[in-house]
């Protein structure tokens, strides 16, 4: 499982040989004090009614999204990320 703050760690994943995450979360926050990440993880174990395992999660003050990472033809995690 990776856990980041930064928005393009998709990249990093993608170079020939990276290992490939069994999931990432994603804090997309600017923390308001340094626990506030380990209360918003500890938020989303309460109350986790969805796996974390094969997907992208972001985690925001209040909200959850998830979206399924791409399965590689070995079926391991493959993500690819397309910069706006």
């Amino acid at each position: 499982m990776l856990l980041t703050f930064d928005r393009d760690f998709g990249m990093l994943t993608l170079r020939p040989n990276a290992p490939r995450p069994a999931g990432v979360l994603y804090f997309r926050i600017v923390p308001a004090h340094p626990e506030e990440p380990a209360e918003l993880l500890m938020d989303l174990g309460q109350h986790l009614d969805r796996r974390l395992e094969g997907f992208l999660t972001v985690l925001q003050r209040g909200r959850v999204r998830q979206r399924p990472l791409p399965r590689g033809r070995n079926g391991i995690a493959r993500m690819e990320w397309k910069r706006r």
